[in-house]
């Protein structure tokens, strides 16, 4: 509904996003109006957009989608706009007196007549000058905003671009749209397409084409993690997306000077020059790395068999050999499975390393990862994120980089598959020659959500050195978890008896399946297991469905927390208790730590938090390492309940409790790898809710989706260019 009135006093505006609170006036009728507004003044007459939802907290709102502003239609309005303090040098008794001269014809000489200003008592040339400027400019972003509005932006979208373009918004827009895409976070290919359609450019035109090429690269990178593509696939992909001949892409491609074509076993592939350049320098960095490491004067078999009789253990043969190549070579790769001893070497080489005055840097691309690796461990880890330290002048850079050296002798990532190629290349860059470079992980997991392949490709290139663990040894013997793990992923069914760690529930019907996940949730198997409902983490393949991630998230929040304090944002109810995860990387972001005053920038993809209050517009939520995070206005996009979180999104984490709710689906979803990686997600318990025909047809199924990366390639070709330049 739309609904016209006047800006009656404002209550909260959060200066960053424009995110506004304001009580509205319509035919002598009051009501709060919530949205993102430019510059908002009181006085000011609009046309609101939205409709009425009731917030329990604050109670009914007029949530507003868009909004237009009107010239005042009264003395009143002209004189509140006019004081409001958006115009520099006009306060209240500087209104009234330009009312008093002009009257209603006010709006119009500001127009048209600014020079006239002169006719009121007490402004001068210097004051004419700077009413005439802020309102020339308020005005001119007002247009701008409007302008983008025509074309069904949001206004938090519009905000964007105009932070981004300012005065030459609407010049570089109606020349241009498709340069939204680079420069505007938020704004993709689709949203580009439809304002160029209202613009009536050219469908065929190379700007649209080389736009839709580059929007094809990156959304395979964002939804399958694919750094590269087969010319002949992104011609196909991209001709589809743009209702254009293929011939006329081909033809546009040919001549793109931003992207790479690469010869890889004789196919044609492209990428974005972004791409090309970090897998690129990846490799290099890489291989710069394992030949540049002097030998240090290090008895390795001495000091393993101390390390084995001050810690009162026996290291197997493997172990051992993955704690020489550590310390013989410059880039060491450590996989396996569950129980295959990876945290063992790691606490081996730490502890070995530190007694020879080395310094050690542990680190892991998640929050959760890095948690658990410190627990593990007994020695602090961090995320890659905070390690580096992002530039906060310099949004998604770091403190740390090849001019700001990280000080450590040796470097351990931890669950390296998570990892995208942009991190770790930040990482690489801050990584000081001679330094040893540790990446531990497991190959047979899903490959990150994220871009690239790096695990694999280190692996398959042969150029660094890699110890693989096989053996499961004593203390994860009687482990259910960490056998079933290893049987499916050698495509064997699991061991169910259902009294140890591992239990199947089967259940076929998609209803049954909700009820008993929520019914082990709420009593079951926190009574069983002796753990909080906060520590069991349900998880599931897809997104859509009855037993899609969006349907159990509604579900269990129904039943576990229907009550209370919450705020609506889009589709989603947040409320005090609930459970929620940070799904985007967000390097200015604030956070606190109340316990220990600590403040800070960035919360990241994957971190899972709890709601700890809700107030006016927005949330606070507490996350796992004690941070509390305030939510409002456009920030709340980037939250989402996670009662229930995607297999995908769960890699990189371990739970204490994992409930896995299975139903049938896709075949090339529901795959071995998925299984493996969903199950080798708990650490005391795993509980499958489905249909065992489904978890035999995933034992079986050992599709892997090709994930098109060039860093194998690139390793490949780059070893003998560094070894000639080498000698």
């Amino acid at each position: 509904m739309t609904v016209k009135g006047r800006v009656a006093d404002i209550i909260f505006v959060n200066e960053e996003n424009g995110y506004t609170v304001l009580n509205f006036e319509t035919d002598g009728d009051f009501f709060t109006a919530v949205g993102i507004f430019p510059l908002v003044s009181e006085g000011e007459v609009m046309l609101l957009t939205g409709e009425f939802k009731k917030n329990s907290r604050f109670g009914e709102q007029f949530v507003v989608e868009s909004a237009e502003i009107s010239e005042p239609d009264d003395l009143e309005g002209v004189y509140k706009y006019l004081s409001s303090g958006l115009f520099k040098g006009v306060g209240e008794k500087t209104a009234m007196q330009i009312i008093n001269t002009f009257g209603m014809d006010t709006m119009d000489i500001l127009d048209h007549h600014p020079e006239r200003l002169r006719e009121v008592p007490g402004i001068g040339r210097s004051k004419l000058a700077d009413i005439v400027e802020s309102y020339r400019k308020t005005k001119q972003m007002k247009e701008s905003l409007f302008f983008l509005q025509k074309f069904g932006l949001t206004m938090g979208l519009a905000l964007k671009i105009y932070k981004c373009f300012g005065e030459s918004t609407i010049s570089v827009i109606s020349n241009n749209p498709y340069i939204l895409i680079e420069d505007v976070d938020g704004i993709g290919f689709l949203t580009a397409d439809k304002i160029a359609e209202k613009m009536g450019i050219d469908r065929n035109g190379d700007f649209r084409i080389k736009a839709g090429i580059v929007h094809t690269l990156n959304e395979a990178a964002g939804k399958g993690g694919h750094t590269c593509l087969p010319k002949n696939i992104l011609i196909e992909s991209a001709s589809k997306l743009l209702s254009v001949d293929s011939s006329t892409v081909e033809e546009v491609l040919d001549g793109m000077f931003n992207v790479k074509t690469v010869n890889v076993d004789g196919v044609e592939t492209i990428a974005t020059d972004l791409n090309y350049r970090t897998e690129n320098s990846i490799a290099t960095k890489l291989i710069l790395l394992k030949k540049g490491v002097d030998r240090w004067d290090v008895d390795e078999d001495k000091e393993l068999r101390n390390y084995e009789k001050t810690q009162s253990i026996t290291l197997h043969d493997k172990q051992k050999e993955a704690v020489k190549k550590v310390f013989s070579s410059g880039v060491t790769v450590i996989t396996g499975g569950p129980g295959t001893g990876k945290t063992t070497i790691i606490k081996a080489i730490t502890t070995i390393a530190e007694h020879r005055g080395k310094k050690v840097i542990l680190c892991a691309p998640t929050g959760r990862a890095s948690k658990r690796m410190t627990e593990m461990t007994g020695t602090e880890s961090k995320t890659i994120h905070r390690l580096l330290g992002v530039d906060f002048a310099a949004e998604g850079k770091f403190e740390k980089n090849e001019s700001n050296l990280l000080t450590a002798d040796i470097i351990i990532v931890d669950e390296i598959s998570m990892a995208d190629i942009y991190i770790f290349y930040a990482l690489l860059k801050a990584t000081p020659r001679g330094a040893r470079l540790v990446l531990v992980g497991d190959k047979d997991q899903l490959p990150s959500v994220s871009c690239g392949n790096i695990l694999t490709d280190v692996i398959e290139s042969g150029v660094i050195d890699v110890v693989s663990l096989t053996e499961i040894y004593r203390q994860s013997e009687k482990s259910f978890i960490i056998t079933n793990a290893h049987r499916i992923n050698r495509g064997e069914m699991p061991l169910v008896d259902n009294k140890h760690d591992f239990f199947v529930n089967n259940k076929i019907d998609g209803s049954d399946i909700v009820n008993t996940v929520i019914g082990m949730l709420k009593s079951r198997i926190p009574k069983f297991a002796n753990v909080t409902t906060n520590d069991i983490q349900v998880l599931t393949p897809v997104r859509k469905g009855i037993v899609g991630v969006e349907n159990l998230n509604a579900e269990i929040q129904k039943e576990l927390n229907p009550d209370g304090d919450g705020i609506v944002h889009g589709k989603t109810t947040f409320r005090v208790k609930d459970k929620v995860m940070q799904t985007v990387n967000n390097y200015c972001l604030s956070w606190r730590k109340p316990d220990t005053g600590e403040v800070g920038s960035g919360v990241f993809n994957g971190d899972i938090g709890i709601v700890a209050s809700v107030g006016k517009g927005g949330v606070d939520v507490l996350f796992d390492d004690g941070k509390v995070v305030t939510y409002d206005g456009a920030d709340m996009d980037e939250l989402t309940l996670a009662y229930c979180i995607s297999v995908h999104k769960s890699q990189g984490s371990e739970f204490p409790v994992v409930i896995l709710a299975l139903s049938g689906s896709n075949y090339m979803i529901m795959t071995r790898n998925l299984l493996y990686t969903a199950v080798t997600r708990a650490k005391k318990m795993v509980v499958i809710v489905g249909d065992e025909n489904c978890i035999r047809k995933m034992v079986g199924n050992n599709y892997t989706a090709k994930r098109y990366s060039l860093l194998k390639f690139l390793l490949e070709k780059n070893v003998h260019k560094v070894e000639i330049l080498w000698g």
